[in-house]
Formats: C-alpha cells, sequence, structure tokens
C-alpha cells in the first residue's frame, strides 16, 4: 500500500489499515474487496483491466471472472455504487473499470516505533486473537481464539462476522457462555465474514476441509466440537471422517439432510421450492417484504423490527451472490450416510417448534448416531435468543456435557 487516506464523497480510505469509513464509522467489508478498492483508487488515473484485479486478488492463483464480478460487486456496494449507479467505480466496456470519484489524498502519518506487519489481528482485555490460515483449495479462512481454559471449537454457520459476533444482539450471549471458563475457536466460513469472499466452491467437503484447517493451525490433537445450524451437518461430517479428534460433539438447531433432500413427496418439494424462492428473491433484490419473512424464520418470536436488524446484518456478513450460493449449498446438504460413523459422545439439543428446521430432524440425527442423547427445550427460535427460557436450560446442558 502507498500509506496515504484518501477521501471521497463520504468516505475516507484508509489504504495502510485497508479500512474503509462512511462519515466517520468503519465500513465492515471483505478485505478482498479493499484490497480491490485501494488498487482503483492508487491507480484512478488510468483504467485498470479486469486482468489486472483477477492477478490481484489470485496472487498466484486462479481466479474466475465471476469471483472478480463478485469481488466488484462488494466493493461497489460498500460505497453506495450499483452496476447502473457507477458514481466511483465505472465499468469501461471491453477495457476493464476505473475509479472515477473525485478523491482528496491526505497523507499518514507514521507513528513513533514501527509496528512489526503481522497477520494476527489482535483484541481486546479477554485476548481475543484473529488469525488466517488457507483451507485445502487454498481459500483464506478467518478464525479467532478467545479466552482461557479447555478449548471448544465451533464450527461456523449462518451468518458470521468475527469482528461483529461480539457485539450484534444475535450472538454476544453466546460468546459469553462459550467462552466461559474455555477458549473458543471459532471461524468465518468461506464466503463470509473476514474470510474470502469469492472461493471457487462452497461445497461440504470444502467446509470440512476449511474446519480442519483451522484446528491445524491453533494446533489441537483432541477437542469437542460445536456445530450450530448448518454447521452442525459440517461437524457431524468432520466427527465422522477423524473419530480420533473429536471428543464430544454438541448439536443445536442441526439437521443431517437439507431442504430439498429431505422432501419426500410433491408437497413437500414444492413447499422446499417456494420457500428457497423466498430466500432467493429476498437476496437478489433486498426486498425488505422478503428478507424479513426469512428472518422469521430464524427468531419466530422476535419483532419485525428485530427481523430487520437481523436482514442487515445478514448483509454485513456476505454478499448477495454469496448468499444465493449458501442457500442453495446448504438445501443440498446430506450427512445422513455417514453419521453412523460417529463415535463420540454426542449431545442433540433442539427447539421444540424450529420455525426454520423442524424437531423432526433432531429425531433423525438422534436415530442416526450412536452414541447421542436428545434435549428438546420450549421455543420457536432457530437460534435460541438471551432472552428467552430456554436459553439457559440450553446453556446448562451444553456446560454439563462438556464436564462430564
Amino acid at each position: 500500500m502507498d500509506g496515504a487516506v484518501y477521501h471521497f464523497g463520504q468516505y475516507e480510505l484508509d489504504t495502510d489499515r485497508r479500512r474503509l469509513s462512511h462519515a466517520g464509522q468503519q465500513v465492515r467489508v471483505e478485505p478482498q474487496a479493499v484490497d480491490l478498492l485501494c488498487h482503483l483508487v492508487r491507480h484512478r488515473d488510468r483504467v485498470v483491466p479486469g486482468s489486472e484485479l483477477i492477478g490481484l486478488m489470485g496472487q498466484g492463483r486462479t481466479v474466475s471472472e465471476a469471483a472478480l464480478a463478485t469481488c466488484l460487486r462488494t466493493a461497489r456496494q460498500a460505497i453506495g455504487d450499483t452496476g447502473a449507479r457507477q458514481e466511483f467505480i465505472r465499468t469501461v466496456r471491453r477495457r476493464g473499470y476505473q475509479f472515477v470519484g473525485h478523491a482528496r489524498v491526505a497523507p499518514v502519518v507514521p507513528p513513533a516505533a514501527p509496528v512489526a506487519a503481522s497477520s494476527t489481528a489482535s483484541a481486546d482485555a479477554d485476548h481475543e486473537v484473529i488469525r488466517f490460515c488457507r483451507s485445502a483449495d487454498g481459500t483464506r479462512i478467518a478464525y479467532a481464539t478467545t479466552g482461557e481454559g479447555p478449548p471448544l471449537v465451533k464450527t461456523a454457520n449462518w451468518m458470521t462476522h468475527l469482528d461483529l459476533d461480539r457485539t450484534t444482539p444475535m450472538w454476544a450471549h453466546w460468546f459469553d457462555a462459550l467462552t466461559r471458563g474455555r477458549r473458543l475457536i471459532r471461524y468465518d466460513e468461506r464466503g463470509c465474514g473476514l474470510s474470502e469472499w469469492a472461493p471457487a466452491r462452497f461445497t461440504l467437503d470444502d467446509l470440512v476441509d476449511d474446519l480442519d484447517s483451522v484446528v491445524g493451525a491453533v494446533g489441537l490433537a483432541r477437542f469437542p466440537l460445536l456445530g450450530v445450524s448448518q454447521g452442525g451437518a459440517v461437524a457431524v461430517a468432520y466427527a465422522a471422517r477423524h473419530p480420533e479428534r473429536v471428543s464430544r460433539l454438541v448439536l443445536t438447531a442441526a439437521y443431517a439432510r437439507g431442504q430439498m433432500v429431505r422432501a419426500g413427496n410433491d408437497a413437500e418439494r414444492d413447499a422446499a421450492e417456494v420457500d428457497l424462492n423466498i430466500a432467493r428473491a429476498g437476496w437478489r433484490s433486498q426486498d425488505s417484504s422478503f428478507l424479513r419473512y426469512f428472518a422469521s424464520q430464524f427468531l419466530a418470536d422476535s419483532t419485525p423490527a428485530e427481523w430487520d436488524a437481523f436482514a442487515a446484518y445478514q448483509r454485513q456478513t456476505t454478499s448477495p451472490a454469496n448468499g444465493l450460493r449458501f442457500i442453495e449449498e446448504f438445501a443440498r446438504i446430506d450427512v445422513s450416510a455417514i453419521a453412523h460413523r460417529v463415535t463420540c459422545p454426542t449431545l442433540i439439543i433442539h427447539a421444540r417448534d424450529d420455525a426454520r428446521v423442524p424437531v423432526s430432524q433432531a429425531l433423525e440425527l438422534a436415530a442416526l448416531i450412536p452414541d447421542s442423547r436428545l434435549v428438546l427445550l420450549e421455543s420457536r427460535n432457530h437460534f435460541f435468543t438471551a432472552t428467552e427460557p430456554a436459553w439457559p436450560g440450553f446453556v446448562s446442558h451444553l456446560d454439563n456435557f462438556l464436564s462430564e
């Protein structure tokens, strides 16, 4: 980077810290999109060919034009542009892309003492550390370790952002409970949060490889594993493939078979397709009514304002294109054929009236996994909220199981 701060419109881009702000507030955006934006702003005097941007993104790896398009869309959304409204980033037909906004440059004042470069972003008084590793196919995965004590690994799920989860109402109470007396290891899924937003694939095998890369980077030999929602299927697949690594398995709001796989007749397939189409429409159009319906399945007992906050949080964690890819891939997940290979003690906790994943899926997991026990809690929420009676019950069952 060139060590300068660029001001354009109400935005400020610090190329040294790779930080984008709007009206003084930091804009959370995928690091690769920030790199692309920095490159375009620095070279705003010319049209930057798409091949040059692909080279910047790939850093020696092959990157598709579709991945570039996704990254460009993310960068544009972060600064208020769209494909039609190109106030800052303009597409120059058959030539490439150019930053056309009026940018003022202010030099960065260097610190008094040099700071060593590191891939570690560190945190606060509780010593949270965010690092990066590479999955088997080279995709960059962000992971965090927080707290002290015995380890607990949590698989990624819909949707997370390591830098935001600790303060968002949807996840803050989970974070506090899971780090109490433990060292929590969590990570952002590929295509999500601080992990790479333009991976080539989103298959179950890739998601399992992401988990394995994080475990390897942390250096864990044996550990308990927590899987939430579709992260439960990832956890089951990992425990089945690596029985020597997983000491205990906790699954909540989880399922063995995705929506389209478990549809057993035409009526169920039609219902699943309708549900997927509503989710697709919401992500494509960003229409609040569609997104609110989608949010209501995760937080059935919340208010419309809370559904809107959930939808806004999702928009911070990933791009609409990735949201669509997630929805379609998770609908096809199927670990029912390998769940019997899980050999560790397993605790399955599920909301009795989960509006997103029916309780029948918890019953199926309990039947498939040999050494499992099932706990049903009174709730309609897919993710337990801090204020509902089911939450302390979930924490108590989790703590007791992990301390056995």
